[in-house]
């Protein structure tokens, strides 16, 4: 148990933690000694705030020192505390409780399960009837997985389908899947609802890049869609590479000789295109396009489509996808496993995925109180794990598990608490290998990279795994600071401010000011 780094981590931090495994044992996140906290913001943070703009009273700092081999006390120790009690916007930082929940309750190796069935038969490599997919809300069902999906229903003697496919997401209330958004965008990727069967995160990327010559551009998509094509019409220009997207126009429309025919009552049968017009400068690379435009069937039909004739699988005629429910005579197909829990919390807390921090969440109610959930189930089981740990936050909102979120909040000093309480399970060393480490993973890959540079001649090197969240007039830290002396510090800070974008040096120098020891600088050795 205790601190300790996962296998990813460094070996030089496994001796400094070895310590921690009897002390921890008997830590109590809610027995913190406060009487040592920092009387007020340390001068550095100070300055850097009063640069900004923010006012104090938008900010608020928790820091507490944690029992390690450099500092053996039998309890966690307050060593910063500016209005740390008062409830605030966590945006992304609120995926620690999600992912640490999860990854406790339902285990580092939980797997999804993306079930099928069918109502018929496979006679002579054809199965006669249809498809039914019934989904878990695996939260990345990306293209690698559908394809070795699509292999094994070949492996099962099926060559062609005569049938429909039908998608059972009974898994989810109809609230849960309805689409909302934070901020009226609905087509953005950021946005998009949860899904028990979320194949690609209903989202079609596109990147722009040269050509070999440098006089034209190449368009490539993902994942692969049947009956989809590219129509690039976009112009070339010496012009600098500047605000481009605004000069580029996406539409995704039928083919024309498709448009007055009823073939568009089945969407997933008709041929699209998606068509570039515009000018982009010739020294524009790596450009990147995410498009929500399809609904779930009509998006994953077209999925499933393309991965199956690309395994070689026929069909009798063109599929025409749509949701239903899986009737009590069909049979088992097969049942395939996605990715671990481990794999989907390293995304989440890494890349700050929203859409899969949601599918999460959800999976939580799902295991533990059956379908159809729904966010209340998930709350509750949240609620009692954190009451089972004799953690209470009453301030404590959660709308979604994820942070893109205007209502939900918790405090700085319980955020702190979870962290604390989080190295008592036996997941923890997992748990604490899902957070980026500052200055070259994630969110936080271009943070401090000045200033952990100055710990390179160190022995023993600091390192800050923090995990960031940020809205419009909200920006937050929270996680794990490893000092140059050994100190391991937990740190979470909110600001909720009109000036919040103005805010990350403030949450730098906060991180550079525990990784320098803090309170108790010293000596580099």
């Amino acid at each position: 148990m205790g601190i300790n780094h996962a296998k990813q981590t460094k070996k030089h931090f496994y001796a400094q933690f070895s310590g921690l495994v009897l002390t921890l044992l008997f830590i109590n996140p809610l027995l913190i000694q406060a009487a040592a906290a920092q009387p007020s913001i340390p001068n550095s943070v100070e300055q850097a705030i009063k640069r900004s703009g923010i006012s104090k009273e938008s900010i608020s700092i928790a820091v507490t020192e944690i029992p390690s081999a450099a500092n053996p006390k039998p309890a966690a120790r307050s060593i910063l505390s500016w209005r740390d009690e008062v409830a605030m916007n966590p945006a992304s930082t609120i995926k620690l409780l999600t992912t640490l929940v999860a990854l406790d309750v339902l285990g580092p190796k939980y797997r999804w399960k993306t079930d099928l069935f069918t109502d018929g038969a496979i006679k002579n490599g054809t199965l006669k009837g249809n498809i039914y997919f019934v989904g878990h809300g695996d939260p990345k069902w990306i293209p690698e997985e559908l394809i070795k999906l699509t292999k094994q229903l070949r492996q099962l003697g099926v060559q062609r389908i005569d049938g429909n496919l039908i998608f059972d997401r009974s898994a989810y209330t109809k609230q849960v899947m309805e689409e909302n958004s934070i901020d009226g965008e609905t087509l953005r990727a950021y946005n998009v609802p949860p899904d028990p069967l979320l194949y690609a995160f209903r989202t079609i990327s596109f990147q722009i890049n040269p050509n070999k010559n440098g006089d034209a551009f190449n368009i490539t998509y993902t994942p692969k869609l049947a009956r989809f094509t590219i129509q690039n019409e976009l112009t070339m220009s010496s012009a600098p590479c500047e605000g481009v997207k605004r000069d580029i126009r996406l539409d995704i429309i039928p083919n024309p000789n498709e448009i007055n025919t009823s073939q568009l009552n089945n969407r997933s049968a008709i041929q699209w295109r998606a068509v570039f017009t515009g000018e982009i400068s010739r020294y524009c690379k790596n450009l990147s396009f995410n498009v929500v435009k399809f609904d779930p069937d009509t998006f994953l039909t077209l999925g499933f489509t393309a991965a199956w004739e690309e395994a070689g699988g026929k069909w009798s005629r063109p599929p025409n996808g749509q949701a239903g429910s899986v009737p009590i005579y069909a049979r088992p197909l097969l049942s395939y496993e996605g990715l671990t829990l481990l794999d989907a919390s390293q995304d989440i807390n890494k890349l700050s995925n929203n859409v899969m921090a949601r599918q999460v969440f959800l999976t939580l109610g799902l295991e533990k109180m059956g379908k159809p959930t729904d966010i209340t189930s998930s709350e509750k089981v949240i609620h009692a794990w954190l009451n089972q740990r004799g953690l209470q936050f009453p301030e404590l909102i959660i709308e979604n598990g994820s942070g893109l979120s205007r209502n939900e909040a918790i405090s700085a000093r319980n955020l702190n608490k979870l962290l604390i309480s989080g190295q008592e399970l036996p997941i923890s060393d997992v748990f604490l290998s899902t957070l980026p480490l500052v200055g070259s993973e994630g969110t936080v890959r271009h943070r401090l990279i000045n200033q952990m540079r100055n710990f390179l001649h160190l022995k023993k090197k600091p390192e800050a795994r923090i995990k960031t969240g940020s809205l419009d007039n909200v920006r937050s830290i929270s996680g794990y600071v490893f000092s140059k002396s050994g100190r391991i510090y937990a740190v979470t800070s909110f600001i909720n401010d009109p000036k919040a974008n103005r805010g990350q040096e403030i949450h730098d120098q906060l991180l550079t000011w525990l990784l320098e020891d803090g309170p108790e600088p010293k000596e580099a050795r």
